[in-house]
């Protein structure tokens, strides 16, 4: 059995492992952030002991076989509730899949700090924190790359048709998410794109060269954020 010293030595560097998670997730305002991570760190660590040391004495009985590892088996799966309740579904968009990850991850480093393993536990959370403040800069720029927006043409009536717009803007069928075509009091047709995973300066040039072509009177591109609500 180990000494009280070592437990709390234990329980106090998964705490301070799990707060500086949580602290990331904290200055973004989730709703999981520094104690959340710190108590499910904690609690983490206190199965792994007592998993690994609670149940010596029953180990010590004739035909008793105990597996140790099971309680912390459960960890692993039981945690996830908390990060379904992370979790959030917005319309179409999911949010808080990170946290919930991050959850996930601070129950291992607690249960690696419960098993003494100080060195696994620290590498990891620097890994941890790497990849949720250092590597966000670079997905979010990737993502401005790849944004919805929405395509408003208007042209003489039958000069276009949606699959002369489709190769025009070389789309693909999976980046056009809805198309409304009306034709107006002055008999032109409106057409609106709504896509979806497209490069807003390749869609620029292509709504450019798109409003060049006769019978085309004009071809704006608009974020969704950017339309009058």
């Amino acid at each position: 059995m180990i000494s009280n010293g070592d437990i709390v030595l234990r329980l106090l560097m998964a705490a301070v492992l799990g707060s500086l998670i949580g602290f990331e997730r904290e200055r973004l305002l989730w709703s999981a952030g520094i104690r959340t991570h710190m108590l499910v760190g904690v609690g983490a660590c206190l199965f792994m002991i007592v998993s690994a040391y609670g149940f010596q004495n029953a180990t010590r009985m004739e035909h008793v076989v105990l597996d140790p590892s099971r309680i912390a088996a459960q960890v692993v799966s039981g945690v996830g509730f908390l990060g379904a309740g992370a979790i959030l579904l917005k319309g179409n968009v999911v949010r808080g899949l990170t946290t919930a990850a991050s959850v996930w991850a601070v129950a291992a480093l607690g249960l690696a700090a419960g098993g003494g393993l100080y060195f696994a536990a620290a590498a990891a959370t620097f890994i941890i924190l790497v990849i949720l403040a250092g590597i966000k800069p670079l997905e979010e720029a990737y993502r401005t790359r790849l944004q919805a927006c929405i395509v408003q043409i208007r042209a003489d009536h039958g000069a276009l048709s949606t699959a002369d717009v489709k190769a025009a803007l070389r789309l693909r069928g999976g980046q056009i998410k809805r198309v409304t075509q009306t034709i107006g009091p002055d008999g032109k047709d409106d057409l609106v794109l709504h896509l979806a995973r497209v490069a807003p300066s390749r869609i620029h040039n292509s709504v450019g060269d798109l409003a060049g072509r006769p019978g085309v009177h004009s071809a704006t591109v608009e974020r969704p954020n950017e339309r009058p609500s």
